[in-house]
């Protein structure tokens, strides 16, 4: 299967089993914290995200699957060294719009989820049809725990899985199955007493070891939230426009990241090291023909118009550039409530 795996482009597979009962009252308590913000589906499904069974019945093992995600770009094979300090460089360069690395090019769902299923046709030509069904973060699924347990790596105090050849620059899928399989073995965790996570993270989202509060996360204002970003936040939001690296880039065990073998991941044209006056003119129609199948379509145009007015704003603060400044003034009257608050307060 692991060979299988490989041809489709994945790095690695694992095998978890279905009791999950030691993570639920981490689960519950995150949430009773409020910590999960306006991620309502997270509360919704309850503790069907620790519960395989219950999710899908019939589960008996779940297949997990990681795949590589650093652009072609960036290396042959491995990155090229020094990449994650090219990528917190453009912090110090405010005109330009940071996107998170693993979204400049398709989107990982559509990818991973036919890549999946693929790789649930050719076992089912090798033993005949079971049961099955594929997810890749579109499913109350506890992924990073069942990545965990299933020997993919550990969990670092950033919250996301660690790998010792790879780092943390991966997507996870998995594959529930109505057969069982015997589980790999889970590794230890090489973390020891470093906390540069913790420390980096612009406002300070990791509220403790393996704790994240979501409500401060980056990630989470640029692409889940739907409303105003809170003011305290706006300014430590710097240039960042579509989530953000910090605690990835500055992890040492990211010097092992891989940089895919599909082309899919590539760098689109358009999205990275980009002006951010640019980006804040496109209209709707240019928004969606420069997001087309690719992950950062889905917060909308609206979203992404905020988004960019509060790193406008940030660049103003310390520039005073008048081409900025008409950028948002291009705008002081834009349809969107949304868009017209941001604005005011990047003037402002």
């Amino acid at each position: 299967m692991q060979e299988w795996a490989r041809e489709l482009g994945f790095s690695q597979i694992g095998v978890a089993g279905v009791d999950l009962s030691a993570a639920e009252p981490g689960l519950s308590a995150w949430l009773a914290q409020g910590f999960h913000g306006e991620m309502h589906y997270m509360a919704s499904h309850g503790l069907k995200r620790a519960r395989p069974a219950e999710l899908v019945p019939g589960t008996v093992s779940v297949i997990t699957a990681r795949m590589d995600y650093l652009p072609r770009s960036m290396g042959q094979g491995a990155p090229q060294e020094g990449w994650q300090a090219f990528e917190l460089g453009r912090l110090a360069r405010p005109h330009e719009g940071i996107v998170s690395v693993y979204a400049r090019g398709r989107d990982y769902h559509k990818v991973l989820r036919a890549r999946l299923q693929k790789l649930s046709d050719r076992i089912a030509e090798a033993i005949g049809p079971f049961g099955h069904r594929v997810f890749t973060d579109s499913a109350p699924v506890l992924e990073a725990e069942l990545a965990a347990r299933s020997g993919q790596g550990w969990r670092g105090k950033h919250t996301l899985v660690l790998n010792r050849e790879a780092g943390s620059m991966f997507f996870l899928g998995e594959i529930y199955v109505d057969m069982a399989l015997p589980p790999s073995e889970p590794v230890t965790a090489h973390c020891g007493s470093c906390s540069a996570c913790i420390d980096i993270c612009p406002t300070q989202a990791i509220i403790a070891p393996h704790r994240v509060d979501a409500r401060r996360c980056i990630s989470y204002l640029t692409i889940e939230h739907a409303g105003p970003i809170p003011l305290e936040l706006r300014p430590l939001l710097g240039n960042r426009i579509y989530g953000c690296d910090d605690c990835q880039l500055i992890c040492p065990w990211n010097k092992f990241a891989q940089v895919s073998r599909l082309p899919d991941f590539d760098e689109r044209k358009g999205l990275s090291g980009q002006q951010l006056v640019h980006l804040f003119a496109w209209d709707e129609a240019t928004f969606l023909r420069m997001t087309e199948g690719g992950p950062i379509r889905r917060i909308g145009h609206e979203r992404w118009l905020r988004n960019v007015a509060v790193a406008l704003g940030n660049t103003l603060r310390s520039t005073a550039d008048e081409a900025v400044r008409a950028a948002l003034q291009a705008r002081a009257e834009d349809p969107s409530p949304l868009v017209r608050e941001h604005v005011a307060w990047a003037l402002g």
